[in-house]
């Protein structure tokens, strides 16, 4: 988030160049745009390569999706990125976002301790599992452990593990497992402490879907053609990037992770911007999982979460660029 003082001088300084330009100019817009510093969430930070040559876009980079969403509401943000699963508890809660494009999809994989004689994920029994609660992962994690007729609550411990952490508890021994984002399953198995036992997908269910962007209904009401903007950049901005993996992946390797590492990942990372009914069954699946786990008291209105009509004009759009 910006500074008090910034944001005052980003509105003096708007204010100076209406004065300046008169009252029949055409005043260039300024976005800001929150996201993560990841590969799969990379998008954000090439709009400004896609917006109007007068637009400019800030991208501030956060390190979870509650503080953007926060952001967002708070009005220091005009869009920003968020799991599905966040947006879902938001929504429930009677926030008012709107998810008006997707962000990445897949990106998860349970991890387990190399040459543990972990080969299932029955063999999970009595291990303990590191997790973050409250996240895509802690959702995938629990539906991997029912799959296999394992409970979370008596067959294994769970154990609150920040993903930063993951693979130097597994290394240690202070976990048997964890489920994750990438690059850290990778990592871990790069590494040599670590293998995947499964990337906990399932199609007929919640699917690969992971996260999306996000808005405000007023903007949505106030600044519909703003919206539109920025969901056409995302949209370009994603296809680009995954019509270029050389380039993807050479640029997001600027985040810190060695580019090698995100070239073995890349298998499992899905850049995303459309979204349909598919995706909207799969938000609800989503969303009735959580409810069944206790992590949303009621299912949230997904007509008024997800709006499509500004990905189905970016697909027109993308369709004239060709």
């Amino acid at each position: 988030m910006r500074p008090d003082s910034l944001i005052k001088a980003v509105i003096i300084a708007v204010g100076l160049g209406l004065a300046a330009a008169g009252p029949g100019a055409v005043c260039a817009d300024e976005f800001s745009i929150g996201t993560w510093k990841t590969a799969q969430t990379i998008a954000p930070f090439y709009y400004a390569d896609f917006v109007s040559g007068e637009d400019s876009v800030n991208v501030y980079p956060f390190t979870n999706p509650a503080d953007q969403k926060n952001a967002l509401l708070a009005g220091s943000l005009d869009m920003c990125g968020t799991t599905v699963a966040h947006a879902i508890h938001s929504a429930s809660m009677g926030q008012p976002v709107v998810m008006v494009a997707a962000l990445c999809n897949k990106c998860s994989a349970l991890v387990v301790k190399k040459d543990a004689g972990i080969e299932t994920v029955a063999d999970l029994k009595e291990k303990r599992i590191g997790y973050v609660p409250g996240t895509m992962h802690e959702i995938l994690l629990r539906e991997t452990l029912s799959r296999s007729g394992l409970s979370a609550q008596t067959d294994v411990s769970l154990l609150r593990i920040d993903f930063f952490d993951m693979g130097l508890a597994l290394s240690r021994g202070n976990i048997d497992a964890f489920l994750s984002g990438e690059p850290f399953p990778t990592l871990a198995v790069e590494k040599g402490y670590g293998k995947i036992l499964a990337y906990p997908y399932y199609k007929e269910a919640v699917g690969d879907i992971n996260a999306g962007m996000l808005v405000t209904r007023d903007f949505v009401e106030k600044h519909p053609e703003k919206v539109q903007q920025l969901v056409t950049a995302h949209a370009r901005a994603s296809r680009h990037l995954a019509r270029h993996p050389d380039q993807w992946l050479t640029l997001a390797s600027k985040f810190g992770t060695q580019k090698s590492i995100l070239e073995r990942a890349a298998a499992n990372m899905e850049l995303a911007w459309d979204m349909d009914a598919a995706f909207v069954s799969r938000v609800r699946a989503l969303g009735e999982r959580m409810q069944i786990l206790g992590m949303i008291g009621r299912q949230p209105d997904y007509n008024e979460l997800i709006d499509l009509s500004f990905v189905q004009q970016a697909r027109k759009e993308l369709i004239a660029d060709e």
